[in-house]
């Protein structure tokens, strides 16, 4: 078996490194160093951690205040709290302030299984990315989680940047690069694309696997942007392909599949399959028992792409 990867501590690893050049950079949490993995940069910058308490709006607040100080703040915090209760703050604080500010969802997605619907994230990339001039970020390995970080440091500017619990493999070559509004082309295939972000994309790429010992030629696409979205590679993937799957730990309102959706409706109308929570509370259970509840597996995104190849075809 692959070995796996909890991203957080490619997110912890990163930003020491990039705090020991660059004195700027510092780290506010909600009681959440634990849950950020964060320890080791509080014992390497203990005056350069700021834990504000059970206090999610203070701490985007606070982040806000660093960032107009000059300082370049990681808000770091369990992504269903940390965009929840802040929304406002995220909203007219950080994003309409233009105020340099990384917000930093932990644990996002179904990744509290057993804490069950109040700590799942699973509509966190629909009401952010409604929010103007506020780019919305999902990595899919340690890889790209690193490449984000360092991306978001040396960019100026708010956004939000959702960073995973559950243990993903490795993806990306070491010399990945992250671009802002840019998917990469992980597998091609002419008869159905599949475009995911985060922990669902090598269940893609795994679902491509088995498509192939059926005949059929599966396009993956990662999709670590949700806004802005990559259009042309959208537009592409509608023309050369005619059927699109899209595969995210969120629901299907207002996600990745709803920033898809609105590109292919508006410039190349295609048959899709929106593949997420379908608009209801995800219950209490383990991450692999939701992922399979939901058809969030190789199996569940081989099923949703043969019928829909099949009706492309009819």
């Amino acid at each position: 078996m692959s070995e796996r990867f909890d991203c957080r501590d490619a997110f912890q690893r990163t930003l020491i490194d990039l705090a020991t050049h660059d004195e700027r950079i510092v780290a506010v949490v909600n009681d959440s160093v634990g849950s950020s993995k964060l320890g080791g940069f509080e014992k390497a910058f203990p005056d350069r951690l700021i834990n504000v308490g059970i206090a999610e709006q203070n701490m985007v607040g606070v982040g806000a205040g660093l960032a107009n100080g000059g300082r370049i703040p990681f808000v770091s915090g369990a992504a269903p709290f940390l965009t929840g209760r802040a929304l406002e703050q995220i909203k007219a604080d950080v994003a309409y302030s233009n105020a340099n500010v990384k917000l930093c969802g932990q644990s996002p997605g179904m990744a509290y299984g057993e804490l069950g619907p109040t700590h799942h994230s699973i509509e966190d990339l629909a009401w952010l990315r409604a929010i103007a001039n506020l780019p919305v970020i999902v990595p899919a390995d340690p890889v790209e989680t690193e490449a984000v970080i360092r991306w978001a440091a040396a960019t100026q500017g708010p956004m939000f940047i959702r960073i995973a619990r559950f243990p993903v493999t490795q993806l990306h070559r070491a010399d990945y690069t992250f671009r802002l509004g840019r998917a990469t082309t992980l597998r091609e295939g002419a008869d159905v694309t599949l475009i995911a972000c985060g922990t669902m994309v090598e269940r893609a790429l795994e679902a491509a696997t088995l498509l192939a010992t059926r005949g059929i030629g599966a396009r993956v696409l990662n999709m670590p942007t949700v806004r802005p979205i990559d259009r042309e590679a959208v537009i592409a993937a509608a023309e050369q392909t005619g059927a699109i799957v899209t595969i995210e730990e969120h629901t299907v309102h207002g996600g990745l599949g709803g920033a898809v959706a609105e590109v292919v409706a508006t410039e190349r109308p295609t048959p899709m399959r929106l593949l997420g929570v379908p608009g209801v509370f995800a219950p209490t259970g383990s991450v692999e028992a939701l992922f399979t509840r939901f058809g969030l597996t190789a199996d569940g995104i081989l099923d949703a792409a043969l019928a829909l190849v099949g009706r492309a075809a009819a």
